[in-house]
């Protein structure tokens, strides 16, 4: 496997940081060609190195609950979990490894979650798995799979441009939307828009276009006011499996970990000093009532000693804040995913086609 260059990691770090930016002020911050910037950023789509999604807050689409789950399927029983997700509308994203799975549900009630994991082992698939379920309306997701922080460590970039991104929380005006007693508050038109955005990267895949070009660069009046209101948002997602180191460096090992927080433990304090002190940036983080979850990336190569003399250690650290500490560590190169930010599956008409209520979940 090839090195990255210097130009592909410039141009990596800018559009994981999914800023609205003018193509002038990206091209200045990258600091190439214009021909270099338009060759890379296609390159790293084409490579499957980034991919594009527009992410729904989930309070406005009627789900305003959102679960994350640690599943660690037996060993002969994973395809029938699989096609135990797949069959819920709500299951957004699930990652696959060698030991353990991550799913992200969007549900209108915490209920209809728990059905799932009863099924999982009502149906012995799996022992009970680690859950958080969190309100979407309140700073409870503050790190949604943005990797911007992570990359920049890994390659040597001073600062971030727009990390962290969070899922969820205020909308305009600093308040959540909130759906009318339970009800979906979106006008007809809304939901067009919604969906058209939503479905965008899979149009334009089944179309032939480059999955570099799904940006929101042209898109009307009501999609863009969408955006702007935090009703979704636009996200470039890396692909960790698929990228090649720079410079010898490279994060290759997912960490997932999880815990219950102390008392008086203030999630934004762990957050700032992991990220400030111990060089950790976390591309997930979920503060839950009774438990707050963690995703990171490692690397296998150890860093320089004198890198690790300046880092702050991160167990210790994490000891301060949580106990009852599970990590779960494998190699990025394990994982799959069979569902893979399919956001269009919250639509009130799934990918499948088939109608759907957009009030409340496929039963299980």
């Amino acid at each position: 496997m090839r090195a990255l260059t210097e130009s592909e990691a410039r141009v990596i770090a800018v559009m994981l940081a999914a800023r609205p930016d003018r193509e002038r002020e990206r091209l200045r911050l990258v600091e190439i060609p214009r021909s270099t910037y338009h060759a890379v950023r296609r390159r790293a789509y084409e490579e499957g190195w980034l991919r594009d999604r527009y992410i729904p807050h989930p309070v406005p689409i009627g789900r305003p609950v959102v679960t994350f789950l640690l599943v660690r399927p037996y060993a002969d029983r994973f395809p029938e979990m699989v096609d135990l997700f797949s069959l819920d509308p709500g299951a957004v994203v699930l990652w696959t490894g060698s030991q353990v799975a991550v799913a992200v549900l969007f549900h209108p009630k915490e209920s209809d979650a728990r059905r799932l994991t009863d099924a999982l082992v009502k149906r012995k698939l799996a022992p009970a798995p680690t859950a958080v379920s969190v309100r979407a309306d309140g700073p409870t997701v503050p790190v949604y799979f943005d990797f911007e922080g992570l990359w920049c460590n890994v390659v040597g970039l001073s600062g971030t441009l727009a990390y962290p991104h969070g899922l969820g929380g205020g909308g305009e005006g600093g308040e959540a939307p909130e759906p009318d007693h339970g009800t979906v508050s979106l006008s007809s038109h809304q939901w067009w828009a919604v969906g058209e955005l939503l479905r965008r990267p899979f149009v334009a895949a089944e179309q032939g276009r480059g999955a570099h070009l799904v940006g929101p660069l042209g898109l009307p009046f009501s999609q863009r006011r969408l955006l702007q209101r935090g009703w979704v948002t636009h996200r470039s997602i890396l692909d960790p499996s698929r990228l090649p180191p720079y410079q010898g460096r490279s994060a290759d090992q997912v960490v997932l970990l999880s815990g219950t927080p102390r008392k008086g433990a203030r999630p934004e304090v762990l957050f700032a000093t992991l990220s400030r002190d111990s060089r950790v940036f976390p591309f997930l983080f979920v503060v839950g009532a009774d438990r707050w979850l963690v995703g990171a990336m490692g690397g296998s190569t150890p860093p320089p000693e004198e890198l690790r003399a300046a880092r702050r250690p991160v167990l210790p650290t994490l000891q301060q804040f949580l106990e009852g500490i599970e990590i779960v560590q494998e190699a990025a190169s394990t994982f799959r995913a069979p569902i893979d930010h399919r956001y269009d599956r919250l639509l009130p008409s799934g990918p499948d086609g088939a109608g759907r209520d957009p009030k409340g979940p496929l039963a299980v």
